[in-house]
């Protein structure tokens, strides 16, 4: 596992969006930028607060280097738990008979719906024909 640091220089990071949170406090506004928050001020408009929090981040960023890390992690491997169970009835010669028994029981329950269905639209037809 090696790391593989991507280093900016100011020639290509020219820009750097942050969120900031503005909150309004007795006297004025506090700015926060998101995620940092000992990058905070307090002043008495938020237009001023944007300024001043700017600032204070310009300050701090000038005697930094921004890099970004790419980390390579080897995950384990595990089996899906359910491929122990996949093909374990491939030679027994019930199973056809399973598998039959299984769609027959699917038929007899697609038919029930079917009727059940069946039923409540005629129950709401016959409620159409009643309010005409």
């Amino acid at each position: 596992m090696t790391p593989n640091l991507i280093k900016n220089t100011a020639d290509n990071l020219s820009k750097l969006n942050y969120s900031i949170l503005i909150e309004a406090k007795e006297g004025g506004y506090q700015a926060t930028v998101w995620g940092l928050p000992d990058c905070q001020v307090f002043a008495t408009t938020k237009e001023e607060a944007i300024n001043n929090l700017q600032e204070l981040v310009n300050t701090r960023l000038q005697n930094v280097e921004i890099v970004t890390q790419e980390i390579e992690i080897e995950m384990p491997k595990k089996e899906h738990p359910w491929m122990k169970f996949a093909g374990m009835f491939k030679d027994d010669p019930m199973f056809d008979e399973v598998l039959a028994d299984i769609e027959e029981y699917r038929r007899e329950l697609d038919a029930e719906m079917e009727e059940y269905y069946r039923q409540l639209d005629a129950e709401e037809d016959a409620e159409e024909g009643e309010q005409s």
